[in-house]
């Protein structure tokens, strides 16, 4: 960490299972109405959306048509599809639902405090609102007790939703104390041995992100945790003050991420890159960006994007969200909310309190990217990161019906999700 009322309705499965749709009303312009999904499409086995422009996760395809059945993609058509139970978008959007690969709380609840599976359908539920369908919950610098607690938590949002609960980041506690942002002192700590093979040995499963400052760790050490972490989890260079040297053999030693690009990292320098410029000349490392306009000047985001490409995605690194919460203490960390984002007692960036579609839409109004880079940053890359880029973050035909409807202001109207394969989704 550095920061509409809807209707919930069930669209039965072929096979007796169900998919599920977020209904959300957003005003519209009057000249020209933003249409629903209707409670009969909502209703039966087959939804087919036509007249929509659809990014693909490579392309656009105007005028295009979708249509769902069973919880999947059945057909993409550069035209209309026959059949019944159609809903005419008008040229609205429809983009792959987003993927938030580090986010805290929801509105209400946050995972330190409360490692609970309730904790996770919360958080889950809060940035559903805003078409993220999938989602890392997070955790900062926490004792071992809170972190393997957060491990049975997630392991139970993944078994309800799994495709909308995709395992659990967990940043830190092996930072430097340096760049420590607004974690606390009392958790950050030197590389633990037996902790991580007790968190290896609980949770392979369910550890996607690992966040970690490489210069904390000998050689030996980083290499055993690489070997530990295997292809399961992503290891990310995090709250580092490490030089150009240090990151860059973290890269090649095989450390695939970084955590919220420019903040708590070793910025560049003519002397000494640092980490940012051992992210800017790697190759291969993807790093995340909070495009909040807090963390980071939007000019500096479309500079990395000019960089980096599509090694650069969203995250919405939200302490709280929709609506943010505008208080909290939780032991040694105290927080506010203030000016659009959370800072510390101490006056430090304590998380955002943006979703990935506030992300998009700044991307596109402010710092110029595109629609469909701006869609790819928020889906289709963060899927790809966890392996899941063969069912996730794309509109085509086998993949999960994981959908956002968004209008010409890039404004949410409807989300399809599909966050259980056999059974209908809990909605809270």
């Amino acid at each position: 960490m550095s920061e509409g009322r809807g209707a919930k309705g069930r669209g039965c499965r072929d096979g007796g299972g169900c998919f599920s749709l977020l209904y959300i009303t957003i005003p519209a312009t009057p000249a020209i109405p933003a249409p629903l999904l209707t409670n009969e499409a909502k209703m039966t086995p087959t939804c087919t959306l036509i007249n929509a422009r659809v990014f693909t996760g490579t392309d656009i395809l105007p005028n295009a048509s979708v249509r769902v059945a069973g919880g999947y993609i059945q057909e993409v058509s550069t035209g209309p599809l026959p059949g019944s139970h159609r809903t005419d978008l008008r040229g609205q959007w429809v983009v792959p639902g987003f993927v938030d690969l580090q986010l805290y709380g929801g509105s209400e609840a946050y995972l330190n405090e409360h490692p609970t599976v309730e904790t996770v359908e919360h958080i889950y539920q809060t940035h559903l609102k805003n078409g993220t369908t999938s989602i890392v919950p997070t955790l900062y610098s926490t004792s071992q007790a809170v972190i393997l607690k957060s491990v049975e938590a997630v392991r139970q949002g993944m078994l309800v939703h799994p495709n909308g609960v995709l395992g659990l980041h967990v940043e830190g506690p092996y930072l430097n104390p340096e760049k420590r942002g607004a974690h606390s002192l009392t958790y950050v700590r030197p590389p633990d041995e037996r902790e991580l093979n007790e968190l290896f040995d609980r949770g392979r499963d369910v550890l996607r992100i690992l966040t970690i400052a490489p210069e904390q760790f000998s050689t030996q050490q980083l290499r055993a945790l690489i070997e530990q972490a295997g292809s399961q989890t992503q290891l990310s260079v995090g709250h580092s003050h490490a030089t150009y040297a240090q990151a860059m053999a973290a890269f090649d030693a095989g450390v695939p991420l970084a955590t919220h690009l420019y903040n708590a990292m070793r910025s560049f320098e003519s002397r000494e890159p640092g980490v940012v410029g051992a992210i800017f000349d790697h190759p291969n490392v993807r790093a995340s960006i909070i495009a909040d306009g807090h963390h980071c000047d939007f000019a500096a985001v479309r500079i990395a994007h000019r960089l980096l490409g599509d090694r650069l995605f969203f995250i919405s690194d939200a302490t709280f969200a929709n609506p943010p919460r505008p208080a909290y203490a939780h032991e040694d960390f105290i927080i506010r909310y203030e000016n659009q984002r959370y800072v510390n007692h101490e006056g430090k960036l304590a998380g955002s309190a943006i979703t990935l579609l506030d992300a998009v839409r700044n991307g596109v109004h402010k710092v110029g990217l595109s629609p469909e880079q701006a869609f790819r940053m928020a889906s289709t890359i963060p899927a790809e990161i966890l392996g899941l880029g063969n069912r996730l973050g794309k509109v085509q035909v086998g993949y999960v019906a994981n959908l956002v409807v968004l209008n010409e202001r890039l404004e949410l109207t409807s989300v399809l999700t599909d966050g259980s394969v056999t059974a209908p989704l809990s909605w809270q």
